[in-house]
């Protein structure tokens, strides 16, 4: 792996100096590519209106000037400028499987999948379920940063665990230079391994893609084509929570158990995804030019001419292939340890699924003449989705597999006022006409007013939608080795939210409040055939899954406080989430999720070299956690028959932050309170967290 990650790294650098050399004989040619040249909106908010970090450096000794970043939305490729990458604060985290603020639980292992505990930050699920747990690492086209640059840039970053055995790493690099002042490209690479401090749970992870856009002043494109393959191993989880508990038990008073000589339920089990995505988004502008006075001296003025969109015709493609394979070898262990083997000793069952998705739309910009206010967008959406499942049958000797296809059309507009300093807005509203999710409908929106107060701006931003919605594909027909239905009676799931968020820049405090009310929740829950003897002992459990739809309504309440505080060189970082879900039984969330960071904040060598010192903490009470099901790679309900509660116990992590120039370095000692308290480790049922660990990473940003 280090050999790997070593190639890696020197195939970036050749890159990257190949085109620092081809730079430079051009450089002259593009004097005049400063800051007009980007065509950024300003305002400081990220693609969901957002304020974008500020603790994010953006000085001039960080960022060269001409340099500049943004992310587009999937449906328009709308430009929506984020800050170049030199974050400092929390950059100890950025590969931390539970996020930066500790929201996620996951198995353990980096690499693994996992979920968001706070109900309100999930994602939808998307028509490929297989690979949402892996969100860290798999790029959607909304997650891209492209850029735009007068010299080429490049970032390379490197993780790495102190255990050659049983350690993690993980290479990530981003290289972009620019033909012209319009024209950009780019790559990316994104290798993950996690060699598991459990048996049979390492993880190799690779994301990488090209990337390109033009940004003229009648056209526009932004491209992107990525792949992602992800392998996992599965183990089941440990055979016995109190090798974790209370392991001084389980070793009789002899010894304790190193982490790698915990049994575990599975052994020889993988979860493969293999995913090839390309996505286009372009447009063509119809407008005018006028000229523009700038006065240079008292007796010299440049005139240049401008462009104004007032139409824009806009069409954006996207192509998505996905395999998934579930492998498992011992056919004796299956049928120990799952209750269905619906493709008898088949070693491998494989999903395909294969979707093309084209949207048309005309857009009428804000301001195109004096009464439009905002801006207006029509569009029609066509999409063809193919999945390919294993059937019971065979022809010839070989398995049988079915297709499903199908096509959905919808219409719908966008109405959005995004220029002006007090008051932005957009709503959304779309309704498919023909097809599989026929009558599904969305209706969303976003609003944000800004006001000047004591001397600082206060932000107020409302969003809010109702969804109506068909369950996706996977949820209504799933064949496997394991699992197995056809559900075309699932009724369509009605979500209605509304949520508020309060900034106040001067005393670093945000408050963020929501309710939703879910009509037809759909989930996956766990349907084991669970038997207990007269002691209620669980003497066997043969494991099956199935998705279950809740009929009534359920209400879940939000509420979160972040507060950072300063005193000196100390500061104090602090986030509490309080929700409330009305069916725990079928909706269960942790009342209370809190982050806690105390560090100091200084510099050294005459501020050249920048530190942050401290620990951080994240915590949740107690709450029936989900499961995980090895079968399909997928969180889920666990048994109403054998459920245990999870949380309760604090993760504590030591680190220093070191920025000097343009390199970033942090070491930090991670899970520094194993053992104490409760000993309940656990972020999934039977799954624990890694030991303590002495971890490192380093940044590097070249642009010249």
């Amino acid at each position: 792996m280090t050999k790997k990650i070593l190639y890696l790294f020197i195939f970036c650098c050749l890159c990257y100096q190949t085109q620092l050399m081809a730079q430079a004989t051009r450089r002259g040619l593009n004097r005049d590519f400063g800051s007009s040249a980007s065509g950024l909106t300003q305002g400081n908010r990220d693609r969901n209106g957002n304020p974008i970090d500020t603790t994010a450096v953006t000085d001039a000794s960080t960022v060269p000037i001409g340099l500049f970043s943004w992310k587009i939305d999937r449906r328009f490729g709308n430009v929506h400028e984020v800050p170049v990458d030199t974050l400092e604060h929390q950059f100890q985290n950025t590969n931390d499987m539970t996020g930066m603020n500790g929201h996620f639980n996951h198995l353990g292992n980096l690499g693994s999948p996992r979920i968001n505990r706070l109900y309100f930050e999930r994602r939808d699920p998307s028509q490929f379920l297989f690979t949402d747990p892996f969100d860290y690492c798999v790029i959607r086209p909304e997650d891209l940063i492209y850029t735009n640059t007068k010299s080429p840039f490049a970032n390379l970053s490197y993780y790495k665990e102190f255990d050659s055995q049983n350690g993690e790493e993980r290479f990530k690099s981003y290289f972009a230079t620019n033909a012209n002042k319009r024209l950009g490209f780019g790559f990316y690479i994104d290798y993950l391994y996690g060699r598991g401090h459990y048996t049979g749970q390492s993880t190799a992870l690779f994301n990488g893609g090209l990337f390109s856009s033009y940004r003229g002043d009648k056209y526009e494109m932004h491209f992107l084509f990525n792949n992602d393959n992800l392998k996992v191993a599965e183990n089941g989880g440990i055979t016995d929570d109190r090798y974790i508990t209370n392991p001084l038990d389980m070793a009789e008073g002899k010894r304790q158990y190193k982490s790698y000589e915990i049994p575990v339920n599975l052994q020889k089990i993988w979860n493969h995804n293999i995913g090839y995505h390309a996505f286009l988004s372009h447009r063509y502008n119809l407008g005018f030019y006028r000229e523009k006075q700038d006065t240079i001296s008292a007796d010299s003025i440049d005139i240049k001419r401008l462009f104004v969109p007032v139409t824009s015709i806009i069409h954006t493609f996207q192509f998505d292939t996905n395999n998934r394979k579930y492998i498992s070898y011992d056919d004796s262990q299956n049928r120990k340890n799952f209750e269905h083997m619906f493709l008898g000793s088949d070693s491998i069952d494989q999903t395909k699924r294969t979707s093309i998705k084209n949207t048309l739309a005309l857009e009428l910009k804000e301001g195109f003449n004096k009464w439009a206010a905002a801006g207006l967008t029509a569009f029609i959406t066509h999409e063809m989705r193919n999945y390919s499942l294993p059937d019971s049958t065979f022809t010839n000797n070989r398995r049988t597999r079915m297709s499903y296809k199908e096509n959905v059309v919808s219409v719908g507009g966008l109405l959005a006022k995004r220029n002006g300093k007090t008051v932005h807005y957009s709503a959304l509203g779309e309704i498919a006409l023909t097809g599989e999710d026929s009558g599904q409908f969305t209706l969303e929106g976003n609003a944000d007013l800004n006001v000047r107060m004591f001397g600082d701006t206060v932000r107020l931003d409302v969003n809010g939608f109702v969804k109506n919605t068909n369950p996706v594909f996977f949820y209504r027909h799933f064949h496997s080795k394991h699992y197995w239905w056809d559900h075309d009676d699932l009724d369509k799931i009605m979500r209605t939210r509304i949520e508020g968020k309060l900034t106040i820049g001067r005393t670093n405090t945000m408050l963020k409040a929501g309710v939703e009310n879910i009509k037809n929740y759909t989930y996956l829950a766990n349907t084991s055939k669970i038997v207990k003897d007269a002691s209620d002992v669980i003497t066997s459990n043969l494991n099956n899954a199935a998705v279950q739809q809740f009929d009534g309504n359920i209400q879940v309440l939000s509420a979160t406080l972040e507060q950072r505080i300063k005193l000196g060189i100390l500061h104090i970082d602090a986030e509490v989430t309080y929700q409330k879900s009305s069916e725990q039984d079928v909706l269960p969330l942790p009342d209370l999720s809190v982050y806690g960071n105390v560090y100091l904040r200084g510099s050294l060598a005459k501020k050249v070299l920048r530190f942050e010192v401290g620990a951080d903490a994240r915590y949740f009470t107690k709450y029936v956690a989900p499961d995980y099901s090895v079968a399909m790679g997928q969180y889920y309900l666990q048994h109403s028959d054998n459920r245990i509660e999870l949380g309760g116990y604090p993760i504590i992590n030591l680190y220093a932050n070191l920025h000097l120039k343009r390199t970033r370095f942090f070491i930090m000692m991670s899970h520094i309170n194993q053992g104490s308290g409760n000993s309940e480790s656990f972020l999934a049922p039977h799954y624990p967290i890694n030991p303590r660990m002495l971890k490192l990473g380093l940044s590097w940003n070249f642009f010249d």
